[in-house]
Order: C-alpha cells, then sequence, then structure tokens
C-alpha cells in the first residue's frame, strides 16, 4: 500500500482517487474545504486535506489540478514535494470559445518541464494525459487497446509510475516508456488533436493511441 496524495478533485481526481483506494492505496483528495468535501464524500477510504497538508503527508503526488495554473499551484509546494514523485496527468491549454482545448501554455515546451525546472529536488513523471479521464482507470473499455505513454528524468521513478498504472489497469504492453521528461513536450501536443475529436463524435471514451 502507497500514501497517494491527489491534487486536484474534480472528475479526474475523483476517477483516479476511487480507483487507487479500490485497489488498496491510502488516498487523500486535496480540497479547498476539507471538512465540507468529507461530508459529501461517497467513499469512505478515502480522505480529504487541504493541499499543502496532502503533498505533505503523500508518498506519492498526482497532479490533477487545471494544467493552465497547475505551475504557479505546485511551484508554491516546492518543500511538500521534495523528494517526492510528482504524477502530472495535466494538459496546460488555452482553450477556444466552446471550452474545448485550442492552444498550448507553453510551445515548444511542455507543463512537465516547466513543473520539472520548477521543483529540482522533485522526480516529475508525466502520464495519463492522452486520453478521457475515464479511461485513466478503465483502459480495458476501448475496443482497440490504449497507450499510456510516460516520460520522466528519473528512471526508478518512471518504474514505480509504472507497477502503479498496473493498479488502475494498464497491462505492460500498453504502457509506452519514452524516456526523459523533455518527451513530455510530443505527449502534451497531442491534445491538440482531441477537440476536432470530440466536436464531430462527442464526449466518447477515447486514448490516442499507438498502433503496431
Amino acid at each position: 500500500m502507497t500514501s497517494i496524495g491527489i491534487l486536484g478533485a474534480g472528475r479526474v481526481g475523483a476517477n483516479l482517487a476511487a480507483k487507487l483506494s479500490a485497489a488498496g492505496h491510502h488516498v487523500t483528495l486535496g480540497v479547498r474545504n476539507p471538512e465540507e468535501a468529507a461530508a459529501r464524500a461517497a467513499a469512505p477510504r478515502i480522505t480529504f486535506a487541504d493541499q499543502r497538508a496532502t503533498a505533505r503527508t503523500a508518498d506519492i503526488v498526482i497532479n490533477a489540478t487545471p494544467g493552465d495554473s497547475s505551475l504557479d499551484r505546485l511551484t508554491d509546494l516546492r518543500t511538500e514535494l521534495s523528494g517526492k514523485i510528482l504524477i502530472d496527468v495535466s494538459n496546460a491549454t488555452r482553450d477556444a470559445a466552446d471550452g474545448l482545448p485550442d492552444n498550448l501554455v507553453y510551445p515548444g515546451s511542455s507543463l512537465a518541464e516547466k513543473l520539472q525546472a520548477a521543483l529540482p529536488d522533485t522526480h516529475v513523471v508525466k502520464t495519463l494525459n492522452t486520453m478521457l479521464f475515464t479511461v485513466m482507470t478503465a483502459p480495458e473499455s476501448l475496443a482497440t487497446p490504449p497507450t499510456a505513454y510516460v516520460s520522466g528524468d528519473d528512471e526508478n521513478a518512471r518504474k514505480t509510475v509504472t507497477g502503479l498504472l498496473g493498479d488502475l489497469g494498464w497491462r505492460p504492453a500498453w504502457i509506452e516508456d519514452l524516456g526523459d521528461i523533455c518527451t513530455a513536450r510530443a505527449t502534451e501536443a497531442m491534445i491538440l488533436v482531441v477537440p476536432h475529436v470530440l466536436r464531430r463524435n462527442g464526449f466518447q471514451p477515447f486514448a490516442v493511441s499507438l498502433a503496431r
């Protein structure tokens, strides 16, 4: 069992929390009002705390905050995140009028690279950012095997995250280790195809995957 803190309690964070908790991990959701969130919680094994306490007490932290503000939020938690693995599942985008991603906030770079530069004592690993949030915890739901890409400078951190992906239902053959953190700029750019797919097909489960 691993202590996992999730920053961001929206659809992505709540979905990950439920699956990881069911897999036996101790999960804390970082929220603005922990007492109110606990009163509304449907999963009793998930605890709630403010984001600073969540980052401080967890062994592994997942960034599920909005990508366009993640850098400022997490830089403020530099001390709490020191020495830990930070799994970044967010995309930093500017949205079009219909609310779908339109442009990258960090063209020529990536949110993951910016986070790693701002948090030099933290092992940032990028993954799960190339799919609808439901697929993150139910990859078997797609007719075609999906791909979870993994990027990070620390090899041991990437291996740890790969193991955690297994707890979310990802088979080893579906996980593509791309290597160091700069490869995240490629997977983050993949998000730009998504709005065109969603406008044509609606919010159906999907993943931007590698076919062999």
